[in-house]
Protein backbone atom coordinates (compact mmCIF):
# COMPACT_ATOMS: atom_id res chain seq x y z
CA UNK A 1 0.00 0.00 0.00
CA UNK A 2 1.89 3.59 -1.38
CA UNK A 3 0.42 5.19 2.34
CA UNK A 4 2.51 2.15 4.61
CA UNK A 5 5.78 2.45 2.14
CA UNK A 6 5.32 6.81 2.70
CA UNK A 7 4.97 6.04 6.50
CA UNK A 8 8.14 3.55 6.37
CA UNK A 9 10.07 6.06 4.52
CA UNK A 10 9.41 8.91 6.52
CA UNK A 11 10.19 6.73 9.30
CA UNK A 12 13.69 5.90 8.24
CA UNK A 13 13.85 9.33 7.57
CA UNK A 14 13.87 10.41 11.51
CA UNK A 15 15.52 6.93 11.87
CA UNK A 16 18.30 8.37 10.96
CA UNK A 17 18.32 11.10 13.50
CA UNK A 18 16.12 9.56 16.89
CA UNK A 19 18.06 6.04 16.19
CA UNK A 20 21.75 5.91 14.30
CA UNK A 21 22.22 9.70 15.64
CA UNK A 22 21.37 8.84 19.78
CA UNK A 23 22.68 5.22 19.18
CA UNK A 24 26.28 7.08 18.51
CA UNK A 25 25.36 9.02 22.11
CA UNK A 26 23.86 6.09 23.35
CA UNK A 27 27.32 4.52 23.01
CA UNK A 28 29.06 6.85 25.25
CA UNK A 29 28.01 4.35 28.18
CA UNK A 30 31.03 2.52 26.80
CA UNK A 31 33.31 5.32 27.78
CA UNK A 32 31.20 6.31 31.01
CA UNK A 33 31.20 2.94 32.56
CA UNK A 34 35.12 2.65 31.73
CA UNK A 35 36.44 6.00 32.60
CA UNK A 36 34.49 6.32 35.92
CA UNK A 37 34.92 2.34 37.10
CA UNK A 38 32.91 3.38 40.40
CA UNK A 39 29.44 3.63 39.70
CA UNK A 40 28.22 6.05 42.59
CA UNK A 41 30.68 8.86 40.44
CA UNK A 42 28.03 8.33 38.01
CA UNK A 43 24.86 8.23 40.00
CA UNK A 44 24.33 11.86 40.43
CA UNK A 45 24.50 12.57 36.54
CA UNK A 46 22.02 9.76 36.24
CA UNK A 47 19.29 10.25 38.95
CA UNK A 48 19.23 14.37 37.73
CA UNK A 49 18.78 12.74 34.10
CA UNK A 50 15.86 11.04 35.84
CA UNK A 51 13.97 14.14 36.82
CA UNK A 52 14.93 15.71 33.38
CA UNK A 53 12.88 13.43 31.70
CA UNK A 54 9.72 14.65 33.68
CA UNK A 55 10.56 18.44 33.33
CA UNK A 56 10.95 17.71 29.59
CA UNK A 57 7.11 16.87 29.83
CA UNK A 58 6.47 19.83 31.55
CA UNK A 59 8.50 22.21 29.74
CA UNK A 60 6.57 21.37 26.49
CA UNK A 61 3.24 21.69 28.10
CA UNK A 62 1.92 18.90 25.33
CA UNK A 63 2.73 21.60 22.88
CA UNK A 64 4.06 19.70 20.35
CA UNK A 65 0.97 17.52 19.77
CA UNK A 66 -1.55 20.78 19.92
CA UNK A 67 0.75 21.72 17.21
CA UNK A 68 -0.25 18.99 15.07
CA UNK A 69 -3.93 19.53 15.78
CA UNK A 70 -4.26 22.91 14.94
CA UNK A 71 -1.33 24.39 12.94
CA UNK A 72 -1.51 21.57 10.50
CA UNK A 73 -2.73 23.65 7.60
CA UNK A 74 -0.48 25.74 6.13
CA UNK A 75 -2.54 28.84 6.66
CA UNK A 76 -2.55 28.61 10.60
CA UNK A 77 0.96 27.29 11.36
CA UNK A 78 2.91 30.97 11.66
CA UNK A 79 -0.16 31.97 13.47
CA UNK A 80 -0.26 28.94 15.73
CA UNK A 81 3.96 28.65 16.20
CA UNK A 82 4.18 32.17 17.39
CA UNK A 83 1.04 31.44 20.06
CA UNK A 84 2.79 28.28 21.15
CA UNK A 85 6.15 29.53 21.40
CA UNK A 86 4.98 32.48 23.40
CA UNK A 87 4.19 30.51 25.99
CA UNK A 88 7.05 27.91 25.88
CA UNK A 89 9.02 30.77 26.40
CA UNK A 90 7.30 32.60 29.43
CA UNK A 91 5.97 29.03 31.33
CA UNK A 92 9.91 27.79 30.64
CA UNK A 93 11.53 30.91 31.62
CA UNK A 94 9.60 30.99 34.98
CA UNK A 95 10.23 27.24 35.95
CA UNK A 96 14.12 27.38 35.11
CA UNK A 97 14.42 30.70 36.77
CA UNK A 98 12.77 29.20 39.99
CA UNK A 99 15.13 26.26 39.51
CA UNK A 100 18.39 28.30 39.33
CA UNK A 101 16.93 30.17 42.55
CA UNK A 102 16.75 27.26 44.65
CA UNK A 103 19.47 25.25 43.31
CA UNK A 104 21.38 24.73 46.42
CA UNK A 105 18.39 23.26 47.87
CA UNK A 106 17.24 21.15 45.76
CA UNK A 107 20.62 19.50 45.20
CA UNK A 108 20.59 18.87 49.29
CA UNK A 109 18.14 17.36 49.57
CA UNK A 110 18.96 14.64 46.78
CA UNK A 111 22.10 14.33 48.48
CA UNK A 112 24.36 15.51 45.88
CA UNK A 113 25.71 18.68 47.99
CA UNK A 114 28.19 21.15 46.25
CA UNK A 115 26.77 20.28 42.70
CA UNK A 116 24.27 23.34 42.35
CA UNK A 117 26.12 23.72 38.67
CA UNK A 118 24.31 20.78 37.40
CA UNK A 119 20.68 21.88 38.48
CA UNK A 120 21.65 25.20 36.79
CA UNK A 121 23.17 23.84 33.49
CA UNK A 122 20.12 21.43 33.42
CA UNK A 123 17.44 23.82 34.30
CA UNK A 124 18.45 25.71 31.17
CA UNK A 125 19.24 22.94 28.70
CA UNK A 126 15.49 21.66 29.60
CA UNK A 127 14.25 25.21 28.52
CA UNK A 128 16.17 25.88 25.29
CA UNK A 129 14.98 21.96 24.23
CA UNK A 130 10.94 23.01 24.86
CA UNK A 131 11.81 26.05 22.32
CA UNK A 132 13.73 23.48 20.15
CA UNK A 133 10.94 20.91 20.44
CA UNK A 134 8.61 23.57 18.97
CA UNK A 135 11.10 24.66 16.03
CA UNK A 136 11.86 20.67 15.14
CA UNK A 137 7.64 19.85 15.20
CA UNK A 138 7.30 22.93 12.57
CA UNK A 139 9.42 21.08 10.37
CA UNK A 140 7.74 17.59 10.85
CA UNK A 141 4.25 19.36 10.32
CA UNK A 142 6.32 20.96 6.87
CA UNK A 143 7.53 17.96 6.23
CA UNK A 144 11.09 18.84 6.39
CA UNK A 145 12.37 15.41 7.66
CA UNK A 146 16.17 16.22 5.92
CA UNK A 147 16.61 19.40 7.65
CA UNK A 148 15.06 17.83 11.45
CA UNK A 149 17.75 14.47 10.55
CA UNK A 150 20.84 17.25 9.91
CA UNK A 151 20.29 19.44 12.92
CA UNK A 152 19.44 16.73 15.44
CA UNK A 153 22.48 14.33 14.06
CA UNK A 154 24.73 17.50 13.97
CA UNK A 155 23.91 18.42 17.78
CA UNK A 156 24.43 14.63 18.78
CA UNK A 157 27.81 14.59 17.35
CA UNK A 158 28.78 17.66 19.05
CA UNK A 159 27.76 16.06 22.44
CA UNK A 160 29.28 13.09 21.52
CA UNK A 161 32.57 14.97 20.22
CA UNK A 162 33.03 17.07 23.47
CA UNK A 163 32.34 14.12 25.55
CA UNK A 164 35.73 12.35 23.87
CA UNK A 165 37.20 15.80 24.53
CA UNK A 166 36.86 15.93 28.29
CA UNK A 167 37.03 12.42 29.23
CA UNK A 168 39.17 10.95 27.29
CA UNK A 169 41.58 13.45 25.44
CA UNK A 170 41.64 16.26 28.21
CA UNK A 171 41.70 13.27 30.91
CA UNK A 172 44.13 10.95 29.70
CA UNK A 173 46.33 14.17 29.20
CA UNK A 174 46.06 15.09 32.75
CA UNK A 175 46.32 11.43 34.06
CA UNK A 176 49.74 11.06 32.15
CA UNK A 177 48.86 8.52 29.67
CA UNK A 178 49.39 10.44 26.23
CA UNK A 179 50.85 13.57 24.91
CA UNK A 180 52.49 15.13 28.30
CA UNK A 181 53.62 18.15 26.64
CA UNK A 182 49.84 19.42 26.15
CA UNK A 183 49.18 19.12 30.39
CA UNK A 184 49.04 22.69 30.68
CA UNK A 185 46.47 23.24 27.29
CA UNK A 186 44.42 20.05 29.51
CA UNK A 187 44.16 21.27 32.61
CA UNK A 188 42.87 24.74 31.64
CA UNK A 189 39.78 22.55 30.26
CA UNK A 190 39.37 19.89 32.69
CA UNK A 191 39.33 19.25 36.07
CA UNK A 192 39.46 15.21 37.07
CA UNK A 193 37.58 16.52 40.51
CA UNK A 194 34.68 16.97 38.71
CA UNK A 195 35.11 14.50 35.79
CA UNK A 196 31.24 13.35 35.74
CA UNK A 197 29.96 17.27 35.50
CA UNK A 198 31.44 17.08 31.97
CA UNK A 199 28.90 14.80 30.76
CA UNK A 200 26.07 17.19 31.57
CA UNK A 201 28.48 20.31 30.36
CA UNK A 202 28.87 18.67 26.77
CA UNK A 203 24.80 18.29 26.81
CA UNK A 204 24.64 21.87 27.56
CA UNK A 205 26.82 23.06 24.98
CA UNK A 206 24.99 21.02 22.21
CA UNK A 207 21.53 22.28 23.09
CA UNK A 208 23.27 25.72 22.57
CA UNK A 209 24.07 24.53 19.42
CA UNK A 210 21.14 23.22 18.37
CA UNK A 211 18.88 26.05 19.01
CA UNK A 212 21.16 28.34 16.75
CA UNK A 213 21.14 25.88 14.19
CA UNK A 214 17.80 25.75 13.98
CA UNK A 215 17.54 29.82 13.82
CA UNK A 216 15.97 30.07 10.64
CA UNK A 217 12.27 28.37 11.68
CA UNK A 218 12.55 31.08 14.21
CA UNK A 219 12.70 34.15 11.60
CA UNK A 220 9.38 36.04 11.39
CA UNK A 221 8.47 35.19 15.06
CA UNK A 222 7.34 37.23 17.31
CA UNK A 223 5.47 37.28 21.00
CA UNK A 224 2.14 37.16 20.54
CA UNK A 225 -0.77 36.40 23.18
CA UNK A 226 -4.28 35.72 22.12
CA UNK A 227 -5.93 34.81 25.39
CA UNK A 228 -9.02 33.01 23.16
CA UNK A 229 -6.82 31.10 21.19
CA UNK A 230 -4.44 29.88 23.42
CA UNK A 231 -7.58 28.86 25.81
CA UNK A 232 -8.92 26.68 23.18
CA UNK A 233 -4.72 25.02 22.74
CA UNK A 234 -4.56 24.57 26.23
CA UNK A 235 -7.64 22.76 27.19
CA UNK A 236 -6.64 20.34 24.37
CA UNK A 237 -3.02 20.26 25.53
CA UNK A 238 -3.18 19.92 29.53
CA UNK A 239 -4.88 16.57 29.12
CA UNK A 240 -1.83 15.92 27.32
CA UNK A 241 0.43 17.03 29.93
CA UNK A 242 -1.32 15.17 32.87
CA UNK A 243 -0.74 12.14 30.28
CA UNK A 244 2.47 12.95 29.46
CA UNK A 245 3.63 12.95 33.14
CA UNK A 246 2.04 10.54 34.26
CA UNK A 247 3.55 8.47 31.92
CA UNK A 248 7.30 9.98 32.33
CA UNK A 249 6.62 9.16 36.13
CA UNK A 250 6.01 5.47 34.70
CA UNK A 251 9.22 5.66 33.29
CA UNK A 252 11.19 6.86 35.48
CA UNK A 253 9.40 6.31 39.09
CA UNK A 254 11.87 3.15 39.75
CA UNK A 255 15.20 4.78 39.27
CA UNK A 256 13.56 8.17 41.55
CA UNK A 257 12.57 5.72 44.00
CA UNK A 258 15.20 2.98 44.00
CA UNK A 259 17.69 4.66 46.34
CA UNK A 260 15.19 5.53 49.02
CA UNK A 261 13.51 2.15 48.72
CA UNK A 262 16.63 -0.49 48.26
CA UNK A 263 17.81 -1.63 51.86
CA UNK A 264 21.61 -0.86 52.52
CA UNK A 265 23.77 -4.09 52.06
CA UNK A 266 21.43 -5.18 49.40
CA UNK A 267 23.49 -5.42 47.12
CA UNK A 268 26.58 -7.56 49.06
CA UNK A 269 29.71 -4.45 49.05
CA UNK A 270 27.63 -2.24 47.02
CA UNK A 271 26.17 1.53 48.78
CA UNK A 272 22.48 2.13 47.06
CA UNK A 273 24.52 5.16 45.09
CA UNK A 274 26.66 2.15 43.64
CA UNK A 275 23.35 -0.26 42.94
CA UNK A 276 21.87 2.58 41.20
CA UNK A 277 24.83 3.85 39.15
CA UNK A 278 24.85 -0.03 37.85
CA UNK A 279 20.73 -0.61 37.38
CA UNK A 280 20.91 3.53 35.88
CA UNK A 281 23.85 2.71 32.90
CA UNK A 282 22.27 -1.10 32.65
CA UNK A 283 18.22 0.36 31.92
CA UNK A 284 20.37 2.43 29.21
CA UNK A 285 20.20 -1.09 27.60
CA UNK A 286 16.93 -1.20 26.66
CA UNK A 287 17.68 2.10 24.51
CA UNK A 288 17.61 -0.30 21.38
CA UNK A 289 13.94 -0.39 21.45
CA UNK A 290 13.14 2.93 22.85
CA UNK A 291 14.56 4.43 19.58
CA UNK A 292 12.85 2.26 17.33
CA UNK A 293 9.41 3.79 19.58
CA UNK A 294 10.51 6.84 19.04
CA UNK A 295 11.35 6.78 15.19
CA UNK A 296 8.34 5.46 14.27
CA UNK A 297 6.09 8.18 16.56
CA UNK A 298 7.83 11.03 14.63
CA UNK A 299 6.71 9.73 11.52
CA UNK A 300 3.09 7.85 12.88
CA UNK A 301 1.90 11.27 14.84
CA UNK A 302 1.37 13.58 11.68
CA UNK A 303 0.66 10.64 9.10
CA UNK A 304 -2.24 9.72 11.32
CA UNK A 305 -3.31 13.52 12.27
CA UNK A 306 -3.00 13.83 8.33
CA UNK A 307 -5.83 10.99 7.64
CA UNK A 308 -8.07 12.15 10.14
CA UNK A 309 -11.72 11.37 8.67
CA UNK A 310 -10.39 8.51 5.85
CA UNK A 311 -12.60 5.79 5.61
CA UNK A 312 -9.49 3.81 5.43
CA UNK A 313 -7.45 4.89 8.78
CA UNK A 314 -8.72 2.47 11.24
CA UNK A 315 -7.51 -0.21 8.84
CA UNK A 316 -4.49 1.50 8.16
CA UNK A 317 -3.87 1.74 11.86
CA UNK A 318 -4.15 -1.94 12.46
CA UNK A 319 -2.07 -3.03 9.27
CA UNK A 320 0.71 -0.45 10.67
CA UNK A 321 0.37 -1.79 14.26
CA UNK A 322 0.77 -5.20 13.14
CA UNK A 323 4.52 -4.56 10.89
CA UNK A 324 5.66 -2.41 14.03
CA UNK A 325 4.48 -4.58 16.89
CA UNK A 326 6.49 -7.68 14.87
CA UNK A 327 9.68 -5.60 14.10
CA UNK A 328 9.70 -4.48 17.48
CA UNK A 329 9.12 -8.46 19.13
CA UNK A 330 11.98 -9.44 16.65
CA UNK A 331 13.79 -6.72 18.01
CA UNK A 332 13.63 -7.97 21.60
CA UNK A 333 14.40 -11.63 20.27
CA UNK A 334 18.02 -10.60 18.85
CA UNK A 335 19.01 -8.42 21.90
CA UNK A 336 17.65 -11.12 24.45
CA UNK A 337 19.26 -13.64 22.96
CA UNK A 338 22.82 -12.07 22.64
CA UNK A 339 23.48 -10.33 26.17
CA UNK A 340 26.52 -11.91 27.05
CA UNK A 341 28.11 -10.15 23.70
CA UNK A 342 25.96 -7.01 24.34
CA UNK A 343 27.05 -6.76 28.15
CA UNK A 344 30.52 -6.26 27.18
CA UNK A 345 29.82 -2.81 26.27
CA UNK A 346 29.41 -1.95 29.62
CA UNK A 347 32.41 -1.35 32.38
CA UNK A 348 33.25 -4.97 34.16
CA UNK A 349 31.72 -3.19 37.42
CA UNK A 350 28.84 -2.49 35.50
CA UNK A 351 27.67 -5.98 33.99
CA UNK A 352 25.95 -7.24 37.24
CA UNK A 353 22.50 -5.75 36.85
CA UNK A 354 22.17 -7.10 32.93
CA UNK A 355 19.58 -10.12 34.38
CA UNK A 356 17.27 -7.12 34.03
CA UNK A 357 17.23 -5.92 30.07
CA UNK A 358 15.14 -8.90 28.49
CA UNK A 359 12.21 -7.52 31.10
CA UNK A 360 13.07 -3.69 30.62
CA UNK A 361 12.94 -4.39 26.47
CA UNK A 362 9.47 -6.10 26.68
CA UNK A 363 8.51 -3.26 28.77
CA UNK A 364 9.25 -0.86 26.12
CA UNK A 365 7.81 -3.05 23.79
CA UNK A 366 4.55 -2.50 25.82
CA UNK A 367 4.86 1.06 25.90
CA UNK A 368 5.61 1.54 21.63
CA UNK A 369 2.37 -0.57 21.12
CA UNK A 370 0.29 1.54 23.84
CA UNK A 371 1.67 4.85 21.74
CA UNK A 372 0.43 3.20 18.73
CA UNK A 373 -3.20 2.10 19.62
CA UNK A 374 -3.53 5.50 21.49
CA UNK A 375 -3.72 7.25 18.49
CA UNK A 376 -7.44 6.88 18.37
CA UNK A 377 -8.38 9.12 21.73
CA UNK A 378 -5.96 11.71 19.84
CA UNK A 379 -7.94 11.50 16.53
CA UNK A 380 -11.33 11.92 18.61
CA UNK A 381 -10.48 14.75 20.53
CA UNK A 382 -10.52 12.26 23.90
CA UNK A 383 -6.97 12.92 25.32
CA UNK A 384 -8.52 12.45 28.81
CA UNK A 385 -8.83 8.72 28.44
CA UNK A 386 -5.23 8.54 27.60
CA UNK A 387 -4.92 11.07 31.18
CA UNK A 388 -6.81 8.50 33.20
CA UNK A 389 -4.89 5.30 31.63
CA UNK A 390 -1.79 6.89 32.13
CA UNK A 391 -2.56 7.99 35.76
CA UNK A 392 -2.98 4.42 36.62
CA UNK A 393 0.07 2.99 34.91
CA UNK A 394 1.50 5.47 37.14
CA UNK A 395 -0.45 3.90 40.26
CA UNK A 396 0.39 0.63 39.50
CA UNK A 397 4.12 1.66 38.88
CA UNK A 398 4.19 3.37 42.14
CA UNK A 399 2.73 0.85 44.15
CA UNK A 400 4.43 -2.21 43.05
CA UNK A 401 7.86 -0.21 42.95
CA UNK A 402 7.09 0.28 47.04
CA UNK A 403 6.40 -3.58 47.15
CA UNK A 404 9.02 -5.20 44.88
CA UNK A 405 12.35 -2.99 45.13
CA UNK A 406 13.03 -3.55 48.73
CA UNK A 407 12.34 -7.29 47.65
CA UNK A 408 14.00 -8.17 44.60
CA UNK A 409 16.04 -4.51 44.03
CA UNK A 410 17.17 -4.53 39.96
CA UNK A 411 14.57 -6.83 38.93
CA UNK A 412 11.37 -5.77 40.89
CA UNK A 413 11.71 -2.17 39.11
CA UNK A 414 11.95 -4.33 35.38
CA UNK A 415 9.29 -6.37 36.18
CA UNK A 416 7.33 -3.45 37.52
CA UNK A 417 7.65 -1.23 34.23
CA UNK A 418 6.48 -4.33 32.65
CA UNK A 419 3.20 -4.95 34.42
CA UNK A 420 1.97 -1.66 34.70
CA UNK A 421 3.11 -0.80 30.18
CA UNK A 422 1.07 -4.40 30.21
CA UNK A 423 -2.10 -3.09 31.77
CA UNK A 424 -1.82 0.50 29.86
CA UNK A 425 -2.24 -1.40 26.45
CA UNK A 426 -5.01 -3.39 27.75
CA UNK A 427 -7.07 -0.53 29.35
CA UNK A 428 -6.24 1.66 26.08
CA UNK A 429 -7.19 -1.61 23.65
CA UNK A 430 -10.78 -1.92 25.82
CA UNK A 431 -11.73 1.53 25.31
CA UNK A 432 -10.21 2.13 21.62
CA UNK A 433 -12.22 -0.43 20.49
CA UNK A 434 -15.63 0.97 21.78
CA UNK A 435 -14.74 4.74 20.77
CA UNK A 436 -12.70 3.93 17.51
CA UNK A 437 -12.96 0.45 16.44
CA UNK A 438 -9.68 -0.95 14.35
CA UNK A 439 -9.07 -4.68 12.99
CA UNK A 440 -6.09 -5.49 15.29
CA UNK A 441 -4.87 -8.75 13.95
CA UNK A 442 -4.68 -9.23 17.96
CA UNK A 443 -4.21 -13.05 18.06
CA UNK A 444 -1.04 -13.05 15.75
CA UNK A 445 0.64 -10.22 17.13
CA UNK A 446 -0.11 -12.37 21.03
CA UNK A 447 1.26 -16.02 19.41
CA UNK A 448 4.51 -14.11 17.88
CA UNK A 449 4.87 -12.56 21.50
CA UNK A 450 4.29 -15.18 23.38
CA UNK A 451 6.78 -17.81 21.27
CA UNK A 452 9.47 -14.92 21.17
CA UNK A 453 9.02 -15.06 25.03
CA UNK A 454 9.57 -18.67 24.98
CA UNK A 455 12.59 -18.70 23.23
CA UNK A 456 14.09 -15.88 25.66
CA UNK A 457 13.15 -17.89 28.64
CA UNK A 458 14.53 -20.93 27.28
CA UNK A 459 17.78 -19.29 25.91
CA UNK A 460 18.48 -17.94 30.04
CA UNK A 461 18.38 -21.57 31.05
CA UNK A 462 20.84 -22.86 28.57
CA UNK A 463 23.99 -20.98 29.39
CA UNK A 464 26.87 -21.79 26.99
CA UNK A 465 30.65 -21.13 27.66
CA UNK A 466 31.01 -18.10 26.02
CA UNK A 467 29.30 -15.39 23.56
CA UNK A 468 31.61 -16.93 20.35
CA UNK A 469 30.19 -20.37 20.56
CA UNK A 470 26.55 -19.23 21.39
CA UNK A 471 26.52 -16.52 18.64
CA UNK A 472 25.73 -18.69 15.65
CA UNK A 473 23.28 -20.47 18.01
CA UNK A 474 21.32 -17.41 18.93
CA UNK A 475 21.75 -15.66 15.24
CA UNK A 476 20.13 -19.61 13.66
CA UNK A 477 17.15 -19.20 16.30
CA UNK A 478 16.67 -15.52 14.98
CA UNK A 479 16.36 -16.57 11.32
CA UNK A 480 14.10 -19.22 11.55
CA UNK A 481 11.91 -16.88 13.61
CA UNK A 482 11.75 -14.36 10.75
CA UNK A 483 11.39 -16.81 8.63
CA UNK A 484 8.38 -18.36 10.45
CA UNK A 485 6.72 -14.92 10.34
CA UNK A 486 7.61 -14.48 6.99
CA UNK A 487 5.99 -17.70 5.94
CA UNK A 488 2.89 -16.84 7.98
CA UNK A 489 2.43 -13.29 6.91
CA UNK A 490 3.56 -14.14 3.05
CA UNK A 491 0.36 -12.26 2.37
CA UNK A 492 1.11 -9.34 3.73
CA UNK A 493 4.46 -8.58 2.65
CA UNK A 494 2.80 -9.06 -1.32
CA UNK A 495 -0.27 -6.17 -0.45
CA UNK A 496 2.76 -4.14 1.30
CA UNK A 497 4.88 -4.45 -2.18
CA UNK A 498 1.60 -3.45 -4.28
Amino acid sequence: MGVLKKLAGDTVLYGMSSIVGRLLNWLLVIVHTRIFEQPRLLSDNSELYVYVVVLNVLYTFGMETAFFRFGTKKENQSEYFNLILTFILIFGSTLTTLFIVFASPIINALDYPGKERLVIWLAIIILVDAVCAIAFVKLRAQNKAKRFVKIKVASILINIGLNVFYLMFCNYIVQGLILPDWLRFAKFFYNPVIGPDYIIWANYVASAFTLLMLWKEFVGFRLVFNWEKLKVVLNYAYPLLIMGLAGSINLVADRMMFRSLLPENFYAGLSTKDAFGIYANVYKLSIFMTLVVQAYRYAADPFFFSKMGDKNSPSIIALSTKWFTIACIVLWLVVSLNLDLISLLLGPTYRSGIIVVPILLLANLFIGVYGNISIWYKLTDKTHFGTWITLAGMTITIVLNILLIPAYGYLGCAITFAISSFVMVVICYYYGQKNYPVPYELIKMVLYLVFAGALIYINSQWQFHSWKTGLPVHLLICFLFVGMIYWFEKAGFKQMKT
